[in-house]
């Protein structure tokens, strides 16, 4: 936009939010037909001449796409036991349309906070399409995607604002199928390893879901080992939590790599798996494999949404003014050796 015209006056003539504004100068999803047109008659009004058409009957398919993988300190992203399957199901589809992909990293925080704004490499314009993974894009790196004029899908990320596609995996009703199993299986003092009330999106619907199903099935004590896990894998955490409720039974784990950490946990303190103590993991990436006992979790199909977010990416190019979508990747439960029935005189336990 030129420094003659402002945005915050096209949102104050037209009655609508600078978001919107944005969105609608950016060629972006996401606003009603009429909207637009209002929008683009007050810029045209103030003089605004935009960067690129709006009248282009239909949009090429994706010929180059750029993948932003976030960057955890200390970590490559292809080292991420999850995301590393996420790349190779982009990398997978990109190969079989002939798409060019571009790839970068980005540093983040904690929490998966950008530590940088997108830069001049991604806002040049240089690629059909923008993957951001594993990423929950703030509203100060969202402003700075204002300016690229491409279509951007989220893959396992999330934003302050609602303006973007996504493929996420149904983390809530996966974690709820696995207390519901655990349950199931007699088990009736249930902990949950990993995660915040702060966590990252997909980690905090995992632990809603542990307390969901314990509610709706009637049980009215948790417990919760609570932490950061880019900080602390919960080694002491988990220990901490079986030596003040020696009732637990069963353990719910945020990911695989925390789970493995809390059987070694469990042993530590004289707990041994499956047979003192169940243990239930999420992602079933390679660590579940090799984990002693071998761990049950829930599947999710990180190709397949690599693969998915590449599709979602192509169809929102050819269809800029279709309804933002978010596509769910359903998970499965993988028995393996960790979890073990309680019997029968088991369930009555007190705390």
């Amino acid at each position: 936009m030129t420094k003659k015209v402002k945005i915050t006056e096209i949102a104050h003539r037209a009655g609508v939010s600078i978001s919107t504004v944005s969105l609608v100068l950016n060629n972006r999803p996401g606003v009603a037909r009429d909207t637009r047109e209002r929008v683009l008659s007050v810029a045209a009004s103030l003089g605004y001449s935009p960067p690129h058409s709006f009248t282009d009957a239909t949009p090429s398919r994706l010929s180059t796409l750029r993948m932003l993988v976030k960057l955890d300190p200390g970590q490559a992203p292809q080292a991420n036991p999850f995301y590393s399957k996420v790349i190779v199901g982009i990398e997978d589809a990109c190969r079989r349309k002939g798409i060019n992909l571009l790839f970068a990293s980005l540093p983040v925080d904690e929490n998966n906070h950008p530590l940088q704004p997108p830069g001049q490499s991604v806002t040049n314009g240089n690629a059909d399409g923008l993957l951001l993974v594993g990423i929950y894009a703030s509203e100060a790196f969202l402003d700075g995607l204002t300016q690229y004029p491409a279509p951007v899908v989220l893959v396992d990320g999330y934003a302050a604002r609602d303006h973007y596609d996504a493929v996420v995996s149904d983390n809530f009703h996966a974690a709820y199928q696995a207390i519901e199993y655990l349950l199931e299986k007699g088990h009736r003092h249930i902990g949950l390893i990993g995660g915040d009330e702060h966590c990252y999106p997909s980690l905090l619907d995992r632990r809603n879901g542990y307390l969901r199903a314990l509610k709706e099935h009637g049980i009215s004590h948790t417990y919760l080992a609570s932490f950061n896990i880019t900080r602390t894998k919960g080694f002491d955490e988990t220990a901490a939590l079986l030596r003040n409720h020696p009732q637990i039974t069963a353990l719910f784990c945020i990911n695989d790599e925390i789970a493995s950490t809390a059987i070694r946990a469990a042993q530590s303190v004289g707990r041994r798996v499956p047979d003192d103590l169940s243990v239930v993991g999420y992602d079933d990436t390679y660590i579940a494999t090799n984990t002693h006992p071998a761990l049950t979790t829930l599947h999710v199909d990180t190709v397949a949404m690599g693969r998915a977010a590449v599709e979602l990416l192509e169809l929102r190019r050819l269809n800029p003014d279709s309804a933002r979508m978010t596509l769910l990747i359903h998970p499965y439960l993988v028995e393996r050796e960790s979890v073990k029935p309680l019997p029968p005189q088991e369930e009555v336990l007190k705390p």
